[in-house]
């Protein structure tokens, strides 16, 4: 194949054959575009997925009791966690871990095999529970296991006939020295990391309280010579009435001792109302404090859990969403990716 070179010298060649002289040889203008300098772009929020892992726990106890061996217990306590003027009946129940070697860690949960049998003469089966006390218990002995639990009741659509969950009802009507058929424990995804300078994020509703009281009480309560919390943990919880509250005691009490490391955020749909004179769901309050969060989540230190209804977590994202828009960024591509490095839990029902 001929080259462009030896192409235009041949023609060259040619045109002196032929008499002709060159006089000139123009070579056509070629705007340039001018260049611009480009704003130089917000630096970017970094992609979780180059944060660092949480770091893989070992020796997490997982099924030590199952279903057809379960640990018999016995109920220590049985205290109602609803104050008068609320709605409905949530139970704080206590049992003995004594007699077995059942262990466990903060953000686990349990089994429960209710007494008796189903509609067609089989066992009852099981129905977890996330359990709200820290792995020593409430009694600080490692002989306990505590759980928050709300007695599930409606009225049937044709009969209207009131009904109770089989089990919750179980659980709520227990009396000290009632035996108690526990499995597990199980459950890997509400953890809390070990680093103890972390930020912990919490959004629950209801007894989604309950692995949370267990991480506060770590953090707080209890005193441990490998585990200082120096970080902070902003808790979410949302109630239909301020009798509702559940814990609300112990709740406060950290508030007020560890301002600076505990920060408290009610949101009680039927007596608060939104900017927009809506109800105050959980979902509000994240919205209103959407700007804060996305600026914590985005350390790599921090982590976010949610527990409870699993209605809230559309508004969760909504609020979060917008947060992240005003930096540029997708959030769903960012909680995907948050999810990945391990630091977006979720646990809903």
């Amino acid at each position: 194949m001929e080259k462009p070179f030896d192409r235009f010298k041949k023609d060259l060649r040619n045109f002196a054959k032929a008499g002709a002289k060159m006089v000139n040889i123009d070579v056509p203008e070629v705007e340039e575009k001018p260049i611009i300098a480009e704003p130089a772009p917000e630096a970017p929020a970094t992609p979780p997925q180059s944060a660092k892992k949480a770091k893989k726990k070992d020796n997490i106890p997982v099924n030590i009791y199952r279903p057809k061996t379960p640990y018999i217990g016995k109920c220590l306590s049985n205290e109602a966690l609803v104050r008068d003027g609320g709605e409905g009946k949530v139970q704080h129940l206590t049992f003995d871990l004594s007699e077995g070697d059942l262990r466990y860690i903060e953000g686990q949960s349990i089994g429960i095999i209710p007494a008796g049998t189903d509609a067609n003469g089989k066992p009852h089966k099981l129905r977890l529970y996330s359990i709200a006390s820290t792995r020593h218990g409430d009694r600080v002995d490692d002989k306990t296991i505590s759980l928050c639990v709300r007695q599930l009741e409606y009225d049937h659509p044709e009969t209207g006939e009131r009904v109770y969950g089989v089990c919750s009802k179980h659980l709520c009507d227990m009396n000290p020295g009632d035996d108690v058929k526990i499995t597990g424990p199980v459950g890997k995804e509400m953890l809390l990391p070990d680093d103890p300078e972390a930020n912990i994020i919490m959004m629950g509703t209801g007894t989604g309280i309950a692995p949370f009281r267990a991480y506060l009480w770590r953090m707080f309560k209890e005193k441990h010579e490998n585990y200082k919390f120096k970080g902070l943990a902003w808790l979410f919880f949302g109630v239909a009435y301020t009798p509702n509250i559940l814990y609300k005691e112990e709740l406060e009490e950290l508030q007020n001792q560890y301002p600076d490391n505990f920060r408290l955020t009610y949101a009680i749909s039927r007596e608060q109302k939104a900017a927009d004179g809506s109800k105050m769901y959980i979902q509000s309050r994240i919205a209103e404090n959407a700007d804060k969060l996305w600026e914590l989540v985005q350390k790599e230190n921090t982590h976010t859990y949610i527990c409870g209804l699993k209605g809230m977590e559309g508004g969760i994202d909504e609020g979060m969403s917008a947060a992240a828009a005003k930096h540029g960024v997708d959030w769903s591509d960012y909680q995907r990716a948050l999810k990945k490095a391990h630091r977006w839990h979720v646990e809903t029902y």
